[in-house]
């Protein structure tokens, strides 16, 4: 079995999430800097590596209309830096409104940690996929 793992990409940071090894549960795992980036995708393969992952759910952030807007077309160039993976492009609108609420019903203030919400946003993304 191998896990899944989820990327909540953004300008700054990266927040990572993983499934367990039969694929039901999401759990977060970290956030990086995203830039430079080519150390994130390096950090990225290592993390994937080591979680024996085959599989990249990657959040992109589609505008309410279900158009794509720069953040979006982001998400999917960052996307071809994995191309050894099976690569699943998920819709993510409202995920970090979720991820904020999960925090703050555990009263966990994320407010001087912003990469706390990037990880609960990849775990919500990944939640998203693994119901499908």
């Amino acid at each position: 079995m191998h896990k899944i793992m989820a990327l909540d990409v953004g300008t700054k940071r990266i927040g990572i999430a993983l499934s367990d090894y039969l694929q039901v549960i999401a759990v977060p795992h970290s956030y990086i800097s995203r830039i430079p980036e080519e150390t994130a995708v390096e950090k990225i393969l290592e993390i994937a590596k080591e979680n024996r992952v085959e599989k990249i759910v990657i959040g992109v952030p589609k505008n309410m209309d279900g158009t794509e807007g720069f953040q979006a077309k982001d998400c999917i160039n960052f996307s071809q830096n994995f191309s050894g993976f099976d690569i699943i492009l998920e819709d993510e609108r409202l995920t970090s409104e979720e991820a904020e609420e999960r925090l703050r019903e555990r009263k966990i203030n994320f407010r001087k940690e912003k990469g706390l919400v990037d990880m609960e946003s990849a775990c919500v993304i990944l939640e998203q996929y693994l119901g499908k």
